[in-house]
């Protein structure tokens, strides 16, 4: 004969808990499983990235070299300059008038003195004898007085009063020539003229442009350098001054003039320098490339500037590890290395520390790269590497 339990509050409490336990357990495996397989996947598309990368880094880059090799390096100073005639002029008439003769034809050198323009000159002539006759009269006036007043039939002050006659009268004949030297244009310098600027019949307003004159020469060189050049610079230096018009032409030339002041906006200093100019291949308002050499000549390690990847943290090269060399693995390998720079000439910049004399370095590609990858040297194409760079011919 069994025994019955009587019902409790306990027994029927527990009663619902058991009816919940399977509906949790399912949530919370369907909730692992659904993190299980995220991270499942994550894994699996991280691993094919993995690979990738690993095969992509496995792959050579092709890049370009230059082997480091001392050169002759001299320092110098570079600035841009314009050129300027030693003696220069725009011509003109100082009082205004007609053009009445033309004496000289566009681009003619001329002499000192030669006469290049006449304005009409109408009475001026006429008067200038006029003035010449009343001066002879008074010149005659005052010996006759002088005379008589030997002979005590003057006085002291008729004497005086043809003296100052006879001064007027002369200075009237100066005034006059004055005038007509005016309306004469003379070259005030040898030079070479420019194009004409007037014609005859044409009036000309006092100060108007009629040519312009020029002594080629020498020929002048002006230019700015920074004020810590100064120290380097001295009256008699030399320098060179290359021009578009005449790629890979060098002109030699020496500093004729220091500025006495630094400009107080920019800090740098004028510098002139002179030309020899007698051939006249240099023109008044050129733009100069001038360069200065200061300093002893050194030998010096020297690379493109190509091969230089400038950063704020410091500038490296990629040196290459051949094949066979310690750390390189059966292939070529590059190795990252801090340099400190020198000055720069042309395409090239000095390498004071960090590459030695025969290394191999990178002179393109290196973007690509990092420290430790595999590379393949193609050289068929190199980047500039000249001293001294000159624009292509068009």
């Amino acid at each position: 004969m069994s025994t019955l339990t009587p019902p409790t509050p306990e027994n029927d409490a527990l009663v619902p808990l058991r009816a919940m336990i399977p509906p949790l357990v399912i949530m919370v495996l369907c909730v692992v499983l659904v993190l299980g397989g995220i991270f499942g996947w994550q894994a699996f598309v991280g691993g094919i990235i993995k690979k990738s990368m690993a095969a992509g880094a496995s792959m050579p880059q092709t890049v370009s070299t230059a082997v480091a090799a001392k050169s002759a390096w001299q320092a110098e100073i570079s600035a841009i300059g314009s050129l300027r005639a030693v003696r220069g002029a725009d011509l003109s008439a100082m009082i205004s008038g007609v053009v009445d003769d033309i004496e000289f034809d566009s681009g003619n050198d001329v002499p000192a003195g030669k006469v290049l323009l006449k304005l009409r000159p109408y009475d001026d002539y006429a008067k200038l004898e006029q003035l010449k006759a009343s001066a002879e009269l008074a010149d005659q006036t005052l010996k006759r007085d002088r005379e008589q007043f030997a002979a005590q039939a003057v006085s002291q002050a008729t004497i005086d009063t043809d003296e100052a006659t006879l001064k007027s009268a002369r200075a009237q004949v100066v005034a006059q020539q004055a005038l007509i030297d005016e309306k004469i244009v003379k070259a005030p310098f040898a030079g070479r003229l420019g194009i004409r600027q007037v014609d005859v019949g044409q009036y000309l307003a006092a100060g108007t442009a009629v040519v312009t004159l020029q002594a080629l020469d020498p020929i002048l060189v002006d230019f700015y350098v920074p004020q810590e050049s100064i120290a380097h610079l001295k009256i008699g230096q030399a320098a060179t001054a290359q021009v578009d018009a005449y790629p890979g032409v060098s002109f030699k030339g020496a500093i004729e003039a220091i500025n006495s002041k630094v400009d107080a906006a920019s800090r740098n200093v004028q510098v002139r320098a002179s030309f020899s100019n007698a051939d006249r291949r240099l023109v008044p308002g050129m733009f100069a490339n001038v360069a200065i050499e200061v300093g002893e000549s050194r030998e010096q390690i020297t690379l493109p500037q190509t091969a230089i990847t400038y950063n704020p943290y410091g500038d490296t090269v990629y040196v290459v590890n051949h094949a066979g060399a310690a750390g390189a693995q059966g292939k070529d390998t590059v190795q990252q290395r801090f340099v400190v720079l020198g000055a720069t000439r042309g395409d090239q910049v000095a390498i004071e520390r960090g590459v030695a004399e025969g290394d191999v370095v990178v002179t393109a590609g290196q973007i690509k790269l990092r420290n430790g990858m595999a590379v393949t040297i193609n050289n068929q194409v190199q980047p500039a590497d000249d001293r001294n760079p000159s624009p292509p011919n068009e």
